[in-house]
């Protein structure tokens, strides 16, 4: 009797080997092989039906950033493998461990411009680790075995396994594959023990030093040895957007983050920084600024797994090529301890004069009409789920007011589109982020213009009863384009004012409860009605329509020149 089995059904014993148990995926023509196979494999394997596919590789991405493992979808060839690019150019860029599986015409058709026929792997190698066409049914188990390696180590990312047809219903045996060795791809480099020397060295004389966190502090798992070498130290720690959960919001070395819309003493200090230990982050545009008048005074010490990064934007003193938890764990007993009290004074100082000027209007604003401010929104909401629940960001002016007033207490708690700037990633994603981790709190917020990219997949929710709560502050405009056409356009308003559709009347059209908020009087019992509901809820908050996003440090200028409004620039104290 034989045992060959088709290469559909090796596809599924071979995700179940790598520990699969959730995928996201839309089906097809070309992928139907494997649909027919899940079919039996769906008490293993359970499979989210997204509306779009972009809509289900944001929701992988969502899965993989919550608990860290790989996320998986599946789409057919032709429109439904071109539909991933987006939400594959995202995971890159945000080193974002994906297997993406598409169907391919069969090998006989391929190149003769065949129904549905994409050339799949020339399209997505620049925004993949790795893309790969299986042609034969035995490449099908090795191919998986290997695509998980490369998505999941090293700096994480997207890896293509396009999979033709006639090897989707193919006939062999199934042999189990592993992979842990790629010649000339080295995932965890080993690090000399004089390098790091030399960075304590410099860590331990410096006067000023500073630490800025990024997204690898997360990846690797390394929070607590970021706070242990912060508090043996006693230096202070700046947080790139998507580093910002690696240490509690309320740490007294916290002190916020970094970039164009950061806060006032993380870019203030990077210029007065005498030591930087960059960790884990690529020293991004909107991070730096001019990079001609970037740390000036600063000694870099750059930690990261990619070494593509080093000198690439930033020039640093010293390189540490390797994974930030081993590399910050063999250096924290080479930190002497230390205390740096009137530099940290110096953070405290500019946190008060932003307290002051900008918190004070953004959380508690004085509209006599009731209208509300996003950041007063973002507070309340965070306040109510006790600063521990999962933020979920679209992108645009919500993105950084989120991320501004949201409190972290735990890790793998902000979830947004950092690289790319995706917008409709984040209702998709926080599905996928509530599927990873059933049992905490997610909070998705989202612009009036993000929410309607995506929206579709609202029908995710009703089908699998995923308890998400939304909140879309509503302004009518895409309001961070508005804000740079009234700074830097003369305030024409071209294509920015929106018509909107009745969100909560959308939102019942899917099974979904939510009301809308239109005055500050109502927004604290609607947050809580929305907390304690079961299921997912959508609160509609009609915002102020003009409201900007502060402080800010213009496009070409200096990290330290910085818009506290319209027209004053910070005068640091």
């Amino acid at each position: 009797m034989s045992n060959k089995i088709k290469g559909s059904e090796i596809l599924m014993r071979a995700l179940i080997d790598q520990g699969v148990d959730k995928v996201f995926g839309y089906p097809g023509g070309q992928i139907m092989p494997v649909y027919d196979s899940l079919y039996d494999y769906s008490d293993r394997i359970q499979h989210f039906l997204a509306r779009h596919e972009q809509g289900a590789i944001h929701a992988a991405e969502g899965y993989a950033r919550a608990c860290g493992k790989t996320g998986v979808v599946i789409a057919t060839s032709g429109p439904g493998a071109m539909n991933l690019i987006t939400g594959l150019n995202d995971a890159l860029m945000d080193s974002t461990p994906i297997v993406a599986i598409t169907g391919q015409v069969p090998s006989s058709l391929l190149g003769k411009d065949a129904f549905q026929e994409s050339d799949v792997v020339s399209v997505t190698l620049p925004v993949t680790k790795w893309a790969f066409q299986v042609r034969n049914v035995e490449e099908i188990a090795p191919a998986l075995a290997k695509a998980f390696y490369i998505a999941n180590s090293g700096r994480p990312g997207p890896v293509v396994l396009d999979i033709s047809k006639d090897a989707q219903v193919g006939m062999a045996s199934y042999e189990s594959a592993s992979c842990n060795f790629i010649r000339s791809y080295d995932p965890d480099p080993d690090i000399d023990d004089g390098i790091l020397q030399e960075a304590a060295k410099l860590i331990n004389s410096a006067e000023r030093p500073m630490i800025l966190a990024g997204h690898g502090i997360t990846i690797s798992k390394a929070e607590k040895q970021l706070i242990d070498i912060a508090e043996k130290a006693d230096i202070p720690v700046a947080c790139t957007m998507l580093g910002l959960s690696s240490i509690p919001t309320g740490h007294r070395l916290n002190k916020g983050m970094l970039g164009m819309h950061g806060n006032l003493g993380p870019n203030i200090n990077t210029n007065k920084a005498d030591v930087i230990l960059a960790i884990g982050m690529r020293f991004d545009d909107r991070v730096t600024g001019d990079t001609a008048k970037y740390a000036p005074q600063a000694k870099i010490i750059h930690i990261d797994i990619d070494s593509s990064e080093f000198d690439k934007t930033v020039k640093s003193e010293i390189h540490i090529h390797g994974n930030a938890k081993t590399a910050l764990s063999r250096l924290l007993p080479l930190i002497v301890e230390n205390r740096h009290e009137s530099w940290n004074d110096s953070f405290t100082r500019h946190e008060k004069v932003e307290d002051e000027r900008v918190k004070k209007c953004e959380i508690h604003p004085n509209n006599p009409d009731g209208r509300m401010h996003m950041g007063e929104v973002v507070n309340r909401v965070s306040k109510e789920f006790g600063d521990n629940a999962i933020l979920v960001t679209d992108v645009g002016q919500n993105q950084m007011f989120s991320v501004r007033y949201f409190g972290f207490t735990s890790p793998r708690s902000c979830i947004s589109s950092g690289g790319l700037g995706t917008m409709g990633f984040g209702l998709p994603a926080s599905i996928g982020a509530k599927i990873a981790v059933p049992q905490r709190d997610v909070v998705l917020f989202s612009g009036d213009g993000g929410i309607q990219m995506t929206i579709q997949e609202l029908g995710m929710i009703m089908e699998y009863d995923i308890d998400v709560k939304i909140v879309i502050l509503n302004n009518n405009f895409l309001g961070n384009v508005r804000q740079w056409q009234e700074l830097f356009f003369n305030s024409r308003y071209s294509a920015t004012p929106m018509v909107n559709p009745d969100f909560i009347a959308l939102a019942r059209a899917y099974g979904i409860d939510g009301e809308d908020v239109s005055h500050r009087d109502n927004l604290d019992e609607a947050i809580r009605r929305m907390k304690e509901h079961k299921g997912a809820y959508i609160l509609n908050v009609n915002i102020e329509e003009m409201g900007m996003i502060f402080p800010m440090t213009p496009g070409g200028h200096g990290v330290d020149e910085i818009l506290l409004n319209s027209t004053e620039y910070y005068k640091p104290v």
